[in-house]
């Protein structure tokens, strides 16, 4: 028994809850067998080989570490397949998303590049585990394999680079089945509560850990996954890399996942996603950047839902909602002395002036930009700048930890003034 591979060197010595509940759940309308005898660290059979999964199995894993990762004890015997997301690829350019005009060029390469992928068992385990009960999970997947690779070719990329691309961004979410998922992204709206962020904001790098410790696709792949949600200017998460350190791939999915992030409204246009990218300078590679706005410029003009006087109402609160955090922050920065607050003080400073800087260079704060630029295009931006905010309002709690009064409470009542100008 000792000459088995171990668990004890992986981060998934024993069965994440939260994972293991979305795999019974989709075991019920799907066969999900364990590929071999499971047992745990001392060598106790927990679960015999060729089994469909049950409750029974929840049971018997409690707590205990295992001899290898559950993931790879797991097989989904009629679960997701590559000529299902072959299809599933074919149902996005017949539908009616904003994604179409940027797949469409590219799609004969694409199709076939998809049905040439390999899906690894833990891959097609997490992506099946995924589709049943999760199925915006499985879209979203679908739909950022789908951009990533009509991206890549779109610049040129060979064969093994689209397929690169594909797999990174049918991969990238596989890490939010191991958090609650009251807190996923999929389902979310762009109001993330705090305690939702606190969960998500692991989940690049437990999708990293997923893929490099448990299956064989390249290293590429899965560093692409753990800089998803990192930026060129160190505002990104889970450890504001910069771009510097961030990898091609990785600056490619950054785009694709915040793009596929402000798509997520039935009526969303291309410009939302072109706004997003652009409203604060220096986040994103502008190189694929320009792609998301070049295809956004050869659509069909969005007409903007305020008018014109509203438009400027908001944008004018904006600039005082901008101004006072930028005080109320200094303020406060001024009188810490706990390192714990002092550090979450500079990143919110840090933060809102990256704001400042694409407010600065939007030219919202004069008011002829309305007359001078598409409506919708300033009313999306002045959507995007009062999320921005919410963001800063989530990153400054969590880099704060746990602070002991009075500290803790004049956090909060800075961060609730954020939440109440956004």
């Amino acid at each position: 028994m000792t000459s088995l591979t171990t668990a004890s060197g992986s981060a998934f010595g024993t069965a994440n809850p939260h994972a293991l509940a979305t795999i019974l759940e989709a075991g019920e309308t799907r066969r999900i067998i364990s590929a071999t005898d499971i047992y745990d660290i001392s060598g106790v059979k927990l679960w015999a080989g060729n089994q469909p999964v049950s409750a029974a199995l929840q049971r018997r894993l409690l707590d205990r570490e295992l001899r290898q990762p559950l993931e790879t004890s797991l097989i989904a015997e009629d679960g997701v397949s590559v000529a299902g997301l072959v299809q599933a690829v074919q149902e996005v350019l017949q539908s009616s998303s904003p994604l179409v005009p940027v797949l469409q060029p590219h799609a004969p390469r694409l199709l076939g590049l998809v049905g040439g992928l390999t899906l690894h068992p833990v891959a097609q385990l997490l992506l099946t585990a995924a589709q049943t009960p999760r199925p915006a999970h499985y879209a979203h997947a679908v739909a950022a394999m789908a951009l990533n690779g009509a991206l890549m070719a779109a610049d040129g990329g060979d064969d093994a680079a689209v397929r690169l691309a594909l797999m990174s961004g049918l991969l990238h979410d596989v890490g939010e089945m191991y958090i609650d998922p009251l807190h996923g992204e999929a389902e979310a709206d762009r109001d993330l509560d705090f305690a939702s962020y606190q969960q998500l904001v692991v989940h690049p790098h437990v999708g990293y850990l997923l893929v490099a410790q448990l299956t064989n696709y390249p290293a590429e792949v899965a560093r692409a996954i753990a800089e998803h949600h990192e930026r060129l200017d160190q505002s990104g998460y889970p450890n504001a890399l910069g771009g510097g350190k961030m990898s091609p791939q990785g600056r490619l999915l950054a785009v694709t996942e915040a793009t596929l992030n402000a798509l997520r409204s039935p009526y969303s246009h291309l410009l939302h996603a072109s706004v997003a990218l652009r409203a604060v300078p220096g986040e994103f590679d502008l190189h694929w950047v320009g792609k998301i706005t070049q295809a956004a410029g050869a659509q069909p003009p969005q007409s903007a839902v305020l008018q014109a006087s509203e438009i400027e109402q908001r944008l004018a609160a904006l600039g005082g909602v901008l101004a006072g955090a930028e005080q109320r922050v200094l303020a406060l920065a001024q009188l810490a002395q706990l390192p714990a607050m002092q550090t979450a003080l500079a990143l919110a400073q840090f933060l809102l002036g990256r704001l400042r800087m694409g407010w600065n260079e939007s030219g919202l704060w004069n008011p002829a930009a309305l007359l001078s630029a598409d409506a919708a295009e300033v009313e999306a931006l002045e959507d995007e700048l009062y999320f921005r905010l919410r963001g800063v309002q989530r990153a400054t709690l969590l880099r704060a930890g746990q602070l002991p009064e009075p500290e803790a409470g004049q956090l909060l009542a800075l961060c609730d003034s954020l939440a109440m100008g956004a």
